[in-house]
């Protein structure tokens, strides 16, 4: 291990460092997406790709925040080799002015959204189980310890999750999430008018073309 390697007790006193400096909340990063391995990235995209569709920036530095009001964060946070860290960053998460955070885990042992939510309690904690094995696991929270949970893979639900939680208190969150709907909608309502209008074949052979 080279000298200038960065060490989970290191990671721990900066979250606990963060979360002591009072910080606006107006600066700090309003979700916190983690998950248990760089494995789980591909998978936890969409999380980043919902968010960032909605107009929320990452925030890569706690006292230097990006353009605009809403911004998230994510780490790798692992609950098997870094238990340490996984209870740092949960015990902080109010202090550090998280609002809600997305958790993604995969294997048959898919214990990070579920320890995480205990720690960070009340702060709501949604569960995106990486792979289909993992979701017994993800859902097994017992009574009194809420856990939100999408199917396995859907990290872009659970980040429109997370942001109507918040819309609750922001309006511009609020419209945004109407505009994406009514977008989803608007999208529906052409590709019937144009399945039905044109026919099967033509509207197959358009989408090939536009492939």
């Amino acid at each position: 291990m080279t000298t200038d390697q960065t060490t989970v007790a290191q990671l721990c006193e900066r979250l606990e460092s963060e979360a002591d400096s009072d910080a606006d909340p107006a600066t700090t990063p309003d979700v916190g997406v983690i998950m248990g391995s760089d494995s789980d990235l591909d998978t936890m995209q969409g999380a980043f790709d919902a968010l960032e569709q909605l107009g929320f920036a990452e925030q890569t530095a706690f006292h230097d925040p990006p353009e605009g009001r809403f911004s998230y964060e994510m780490s790798v946070v692992s609950a098997h080799r870094t238990p340490e860290l996984m209870r740092a960053y949960g015990q902080t998460a109010t202090g550090r002015g998280l609002d809600v955070i997305v958790a993604g885990a995969g294997g048959k042992a898919a214990d990070l959204p579920n320890v995480t939510a205990s720690f960070a309690y009340p702060v709501p904690v949604i569960g995106v189980p990486v792979q289909e094995k993992s979701v017994d696991s993800v859902l097994g929270m017992p009574t009194g310890a809420p856990l939100v949970a999408v199917d396995a893979g859907k990290s872009f639900n659970a980040a429109l999750s997370a942001v109507q939680m918040l819309a609750r208190e922001h309006e511009p969150l609020r419209e945004r999430l109407v505009a994406y709907h009514e977008e989803l909608q608007g999208g529906v309502a052409d590709v019937s008018r144009r399945l039905h209008d044109e026919g099967v074949g033509a509207f197959r052979e358009q989408e090939r073309d536009a492939e």
